[in-house]
């Protein structure tokens, strides 16, 4: 059987690790529009910051695919898909043959139609990543249009630099999507201690060569202009190819388009009217295809979405239903603005349907298996906010937690896993994340992990 992957960044990668682990002899090429080895995006901002070198946010590299015999076409995009005959053509003119082809095409940054927009430069892929900051060498001060999860990160990135940042956004608060009012703004106010001064209810009008023009003539100075406005699902290459299209590819609980023999996953695909736009969900629908695909029997039923946020003096998670109001759920909520906290759940049917934890909290964990498994909240509320007041005992405390617990959410590892991998031999979080691959999705797992494995060897009394 020949397999072609269209698309060679995180949902793509991931899929073909996954086929080749379940047979070794399936036929793989995959193609991918940048020249790069695939990379993590998600921790984009951590380059930008400076935290983190580009070779360091690598997925896969190239001898991964020698090695697994999986042919890989770096550069060279697929431009049509021809159904009759079962080739895909490239930019390059090559045409090869698939018995079953996926699309995971991903998305592409949207750029507002705005004058002088072409000054600015989107924050989306690894090579804007690179213009921005050689364009931050030489910027007294930088503009950030957008602010939603993308344009926070960036504008964390670039305040990390030392370089002052102002914030754009056109909705009354920052991350509308995600969070309510008052979260939004104890974000902003956190924001600004980073060195990012926030605009919220702005437009953006044009962009000028010495800042960012705002509807009403205002005109904010910068030296450099970055955009991060949302993202658009690439969908024209299956609508040239007459594959059903609405938002995204539309695809059925096994991931197959409307044409049996092509799948979609990953920011491109639609299922049951929705586009995920998170890491977790393409590599969950990664896992579903190549089950699918290898002759296993899986079926996609959607993701719970869990947003996070961990950088330097920010630390965001939200989840579910965050704008339901006292009117249509139980709300329970504590706010200390002065010291960057916000922290709120909510819950109906004693079910948590929604949560926001700003501020450092050592209830993610416990909140986030309880929002993802549907489970019943227990009645100590104040508890669940606050762990280490209550009486009861922390559910995400190493000792404590359930072998079942998920750890990694980006790639669904409990700590039955992680205990697993520690007992063949893995002694520090390197090595189980090789195993496991626990930290390699937003990284915000990685203080849990390092805390199981050295819960674990101090245990065994070994020293690490």
């Amino acid at each position: 059987m020949r397999i072609v992957v269209i698309g060679n960044g995180m949902a793509g990668s991931r899929l073909v690790s996954e086929l080749r682990a379940r047979d070794p002899h399936i036929r793989i090429t995959i193609f991918g529009a940048e020249s790069r080895q695939p990379y993590n995006r998600v921790l984009l901002s951590n380059v930008l910051a400076g935290s983190s070198r580009p070779d360091q946010v690598r997925l896969l590299d190239t001898s991964w695919y020698d090695s697994h015999h999986v042919e890989a076409a770096f550069g060279d995009p697929v431009v049509h898909i021809d159904r009759d005959t079962g080739h895909v053509v490239t930019g390059s003119g090559r045409r090869e043959p698939y018995d079953l082809l996926v699309l995971a095409t991903g998305s592409e940054a949207i750029v507002p139609p705005i004058p002088g927009v072409e000054r600015a430069i989107p924050f989306r892929t690894l090579d804007d990543c690179e213009r921005i900051m050689e364009a931050a060498e030489h910027a007294r001060n930088a503009v950030v249009v957008g602010g939603g999860l993308l344009g926070i990160e960036a504008a964390r990135g670039l305040a990390g630099r030392g370089l002052p940042v102002t914030l754009l956004h056109l909705a009354g608060h920052l991350m509308e999507r995600q969070l309510d009012v008052e979260a939004g703004e104890v974000l902003g106010e956190t924001l600004a201690g980073l060195g990012v001064e926030i605009r919220t209810g702005v437009s953006a009008e044009s962009v000028a060569g010495d800042g960012v023009r705002l509807a009403g003539g205002e005109l904010v100075e910068a030296d450099l202009v970055v955009l991060a406005c949302g993202v658009r699902p690439l969908t024209g290459l299956a609508a040239d190819a007459g594959l059903e299209v609405r938002r995204g590819v539309v695809v059925d609980d096994e991931l197959r388009t409307d044409d049996p023999s092509i799948f979609a996953i990953g920011e491109c695909a639609e299922h049951d009217g929705t586009v995920y736009g998170l890491v977790a969900p393409a590599w969950e629908q990664a896992s579903v295809a190549a089950d699918v695909i290898t002759g296993g029997k899986a079926l996609y039923r959607g993701s719970r979405l869990v947003t996070r946020l961990k950088a330097r003096s920010v630390e965001l998670a939200a989840m579910g239903e965050t704008q339901l109001t006292e009117e249509h759920a139980e709300v329970v909520r504590f706010s200390h603005r002065a010291r960057g906290t916000y922290r709120k759940l909510v819950i109906r049917d004693g079910r948590l349907v929604g949560a926001i934890l700003l501020g450092e909290s050592d209830a993610v964990g416990t909140l986030t298996q309880l929002f993802d498994r549907g489970g019943p909240v227990p009645g100590d509320r104040a508890g669940l906010l606050f762990p280490g007041l209550s009486p009861a005992a922390v559910a995400d405390s190493p000792t404590l937690m359930p072998d079942a617990a998920r750890v990694c959410q980006c790639n669904n590892v409990t700590k039955g896993q992680i205990r697993a991998c520690w007992e063949a031999g893995a002694r520090d979080v390197a090595a189980v994340a090789a195993a496991t691959r626990a930290t390699t999705g937003c990284g915000t797992c990685r203080d849990a992990v390092e805390g199981i494995v050295g819960w674990l060897c101090e245990q065994e009394g070994i020293s690490v």
